[in-house]
């Protein structure tokens, strides 16, 4: 039995981990989640969005498994594993539908890395975030340190890498972590409706848009402006304006 369920309704799969006793995301939970969002990436013409989610509650993505970290230390982390994190991380920036990190709770380390590596992160009120790593002589090591600033700006990421403070849900907010704070009474039910609103649009158009952002953040103004002429015309003809 694996660590991760996949239920799909209305365009929507939801992947939901569940590991006890505290969701540490470990190397063969990650070789699971690669697994299926390179499955889910073939089902373009079902699947519109993917939403990450915790079977635990309180908890998204604790953190690593410690046991990742301790091998790491001894220098007995094989080069395959040592992929594995970047591999499914990868995933989710790299398939078509865009994936939304539904938090609900912790999400430290590990946990706030998968987060910043989906396209969009809807967090309940109770949740708190951090990249805690420099408390313990380490640094983020699943992308932290570059997501994180491209994401919020170098100044505030510096901060929060630097110190490892812990934030909240408004902070987290504020800072454009996540992209909305719901409540925590009913969340899981209130984050699926807030994601079908992505659904409701075509879904060519959907990966076509995450593509240009994501990819066209990584080049250069012009090649990014190029990028997304050719994203345009490729969306065109199954757009509404086709049947004008």
């Amino acid at each position: 039995m694996g660590n991760w369920t996949v239920e799909t309704r209305n365009k929507i799969a939801g992947l939901t981990f569940s590991r006890l006793p505290d969701n540490q995301m470990d190397l063969d939970s990650l070789s699971e989640l690669a697994g299926l969002l390179e499955e889910i990436a073939r089902r373009t013409d079902d699947i519109s969005v993917v939403l990450l989610k915790s079977g635990i509650d309180g908890i998204f993505i604790k953190h690593a498994d410690l046991e990742i970290l301790r091998r790491a230390a001894a220098g007995t982390l094989s080069a395959e594993d040592g992929k594995a994190w970047p591999r499914a991380l990868g995933l989710l920036e790299s398939i078509p539908q865009p994936v939304i990190a539904t938090i609900d709770g912790q999400a430290w380390g590990g946990g706030l890395e998968t987060a910043l590596a989906s396209t969009l992160r809807i967090a309940s009120a109770r949740s708190h975030f951090s990249q805690p790593e420099i408390r313990f002589g380490i640094i983020p090591g699943g992308g932290g340190t570059q997501r994180l600033p491209r994401l919020i700006g170098k100044g505030p990421a510096a901060d929060l890498i630097l110190t490892g403070r812990v934030i909240g849900a408004d902070e987290a907010h504020r800072l454009g972590i996540v992209n909305v704070v719901l409540p925590t009474e009913g969340f899981a039910q209130l984050a699926e409706d807030w994601a079908t609103q992505l659904t409701r649009n075509p879904a060519p158009a959907l990966f076509a848009a995450k593509r240009a952002v994501l990819d066209g953040l990584a080049l250069p103004l012009d090649d990014g402006l190029a990028l997304e002429r050719d994203l345009f015309q490729q969306t065109v003809p199954t757009s509404v304006f086709a049947h004008l």
